[in-house]
């Protein structure tokens, strides 16, 4: 052991004379006769004495009392506290907490410690209150709400798309034909059918011509490795994949491509009737309950797995968004998220469903420009310089601190990622009078769940906040009891119109994540999301990170495991590691660490090249490293503090940036990967 002393001395840190370098939390029990005495004219007796200060964060001085007859009357005390890191609120709370857990065991001295009971009646009440979320259900299919609107203003702008707009009464006519033609093929309730299409008008039509069949879309995407797409075909089954001629090229041979841009298929689409379809037009009966989309997220077996999510949920999620944000910041909604991610779910339904329009780009690279440059109207990109967009706090972090944005939105929603304060103060300082919302969801429960508003004064870690309509949240311990503010536990979310109906053809991961929810009324799920949060005093809910390994990378769900396990499948790997690590500019990247077999003939460019036939691009680790073993913990487990982090740092040749379109582009890299340039 090194002397306390010693470790200061070398150390040197920085110390406060207004706390103890040692000690944090004090308990001290006096349980000796008061030091009383009675002398002649003269009675002597301790008094307290308030000095003003705490000399420990925490201090607990209790003391029993006993009559004159000696008889126990019972314990009071003292509580002090350092005003610097506690209010007065709290520290009552942890008095009325501690009081009453000693009144439980006094009166059942025979029970558990773990199983006293710490909240109070009116804490209950207040937990209550801010899970009391119920609202109406929409009892309709997303067909029928589309169609509504339609009725109510065909004429008005459906999408927008390099500067040309798209009409809703347009828009649904060509997926009404579609729909038809789909039908005509087999297509009908609960079939799945595979959408891998570039960013255009076309990809619209196909996601409600798919809806309107009574089938789910599955977004794939061409660019994904061969194997990637095996497994999501072998999962989905799909019935068809609808596609263009060359975006076939790109898909596995399993795939029954119908391709929208070939002549012979555009002819039978365009013979087909554009009227609104209807029970007796489709092969089965369409209802709210039945699945209108599926995604893929990664997953920790090393298979990815689809989250099927029906109708209602998006009907109950665009009229939370007609409630929060109103028809006026839904009547210009950006979409640059791809089909692939759920919050593409918001962007593409939530301004249809309202009567807005969905402003179509390629991608984030489409929002970064001068805005001083860009006025109303002249977008380029399909923008008209307001509106509300979402996007992932990483993604605008580069564009803010590089080439800027172009637009000027009125409502910005960060998703999908750990949300930093300091870009919440950049954010306000470049787009005053935006209003900024933190909102928070996972896939299985229907893209969002939780939201705050953020002020920019606030220098707290943003709160993901309370809960949307119809979602509970419960912050719970592992014996699935709710916890009070300030008690950090796993967040679980519970609501039938929220919640997804489980994995595709996965029914033992389902039953693990998806659980009974003893607050809920019988036969309830709630859905155990393995994120760690505590609740403020004002009921909202603060992110404090993960119960396991997974992370978030620029917004997509990364399972570690489902990496190791395509790098063990090398024979030549007999272990693998993989995990987050921050860069020089303070964003996660991924990092494999592997053991190699004997006089295996393995570098690290053979384990990357080998990752990017099997993986998407976000779970491809940006540095790969070679160890001759794992660091080990005494207890012979891992050891990831002791794993060595590799320089991440870019670099390389490559010519210079020949437009500025490239170099915007070279610039968001650099950013992105925290390095002072890259080549084009």
């Amino acid at each position: 052991d090194v002397p306390f002393e010693r470790l200061v001395e070398e150390l040197n840190p920085q110390r406060s004379l207004s706390r103890n370098p040692l000690v944090q939390v004090m308990l001290a029990l006096q349980n000796m006769p008061r030091a009383e005495a009675a002398l002649p004219g003269l009675r002597v007796r301790p008094e307290p004495l308030d000095m003003g200060i705490s000399k420990f964060d925490l201090s607990f001085h209790l003391r029993e009392s006993r009559g004159a007859d000696g008889a126990e009357g019972g314990i009071d005390g003292v509580l002090e506290y350092s005003t610097d890191l506690f209010d007065h609120d709290t520290v009552r709370a942890l008095a009325d907490r501690l009081t009453a857990l000693l009144r439980q065991l006094v009166a059942r001295p025979e029970q558990p410690l773990s199983a006293a009971e710490l909240l109070t009646p009116a804490e209950r009440a207040r937990l209550a209150r801010w899970n009391d979320t119920a609202a109406p259900p929409v009892a309709e299919t997303l067909p029928r709400l589309f169609e509504d609107r339609v009725r109510r203003a065909p004429d008005a702008p459906a999408v927008r798309h390099a500067g040309t707009d798209t009409g809703y009464a347009d828009l649904n006519a060509r997926a009404n034909r579609l729909a038809r033609h789909l039908v005509r093929a087999g297509v009908g309730t609960e079939d799945f059918i595979g959408i891998a299409l570039p960013r255009t008008p076309e990809l619209l039509v196909a996601v409600w011509a798919v809806l309107k069949a009574g089938a789910a879309y599955v977004p794939l995407d061409p660019g994904y490795p061969a194997q990637r797409l095996t497994l999501m075909l072998d999962d989905a089954a799909p019935a068809y994949v609808l596609t263009t001629l060359d975006g076939a090229t790109a898909l596995p041979d399993a795939a029954r491509c119908l391709a929208l841009d070939d002549p012979g298929v555009r002819a039978r689409v365009a013979a087909e009737d554009p009227g609104d379809l209807t029970d007796t037009d489709r092969l089965r009966p369409l209802r709210p309950g039945h699945a209108a989309y599926a995604i893929f997220t990664s997953g920790s077996t090393g298979r990815p797995k689809a989250v099927v999510v029906p109708h209602r949920n998006v009907a109950d999620l665009a009229a939370w968004a007609a409630g929060e944000f109103g028809a006026g910041a839904l009547a210009s909604v950006t979409a640059s998220t791809s089909l692939n991610f759920d919050v593409s779910v918001f962007e593409l339904f939530c301004p249809l469903l309202n009567g807005g329009r969905v402003d179509l780009v390629d991608d984030v690279l489409a929002l970064a420009g001068d805005p001083s440059e860009t006025t109303s109207g002249d977008t380029d990109g399909g923008t008209d310089g307001g509106g509300l967009l979402s996007t992932v706090p990483s993604a605008l972090a580069a564009l803010l601190s590089g080439p800027g944005l172009r637009t000027r939105p009125h409502t910005l929603l960060y998703a999908g990622e750990a949300l930093p304060a300091a870009l919440v103060r950049d954010t306000h300082r470049a787009l005053p009078g935006c209003r900024v919302l933190n909102v928070y969801g996972p896939t299985e429960a229907t893209v969002y769940a939780t939201r705050a508003e953020l002020s920019p004064d606030d220098d707290r870690p943003p709160a993901i906040g309370g809960p949307l309509r119809n979602v509970t949240a419960h912050v719970l311990d592992d014996r699935l009891r709710p916890l009070p503010p300030g008690s950090a536990g796993e967040l679980y979310l519970a609501g039938e119109l929220h919640l997804a109906r489980g994995y595709l053809r996965r029914p033992a991961l389902t039953a693990e994540r998806f659980v009974a929810d003893p607050y809920g009324p019988p036969g309830s799920r709630m859905y155990r999301t393995g994120d760690l949060v505590r609740r403020r005093a004002d009921g909202s809910i603060e992110y404090l990170g993960r119960q396991d390994d997974q992370v978030k990378i620029r917004g997509f769900r990364v399972e570690p495991r489902e990496i190791e396990t395509v790098l063990t499948a090398l024979p030549d790997v007999r272990e693998a590691v993989v995990t987050a690590v921050p860069d020089p500019a303070g964003e996660r990247r991924l990092v494999a660490y592997a053991v190699l077999r004997a006089d295996a003939a393995v570098t690290p460019e053979t384990l990357r090249a080998h990752a990017a036939q099997a993986l998407p691009g976000h779970l491809v680790p940006a540095a790969f490293v070679v160890l001759e073993r794992l660091p080990l913990t005494v207890n012979g487990k891992l050891d990831r503090a002791a794993l060595p982090v590799p320089e991440l740092s870019g670099g390389g040749r490559g010519r210079v940036a020949r437009s500025p379109r490239e170099e915007i582009l070279c610039g968001l890299f650099a950013e992105v990967l925290g390095v002072a340039s890259v080549a084009a």
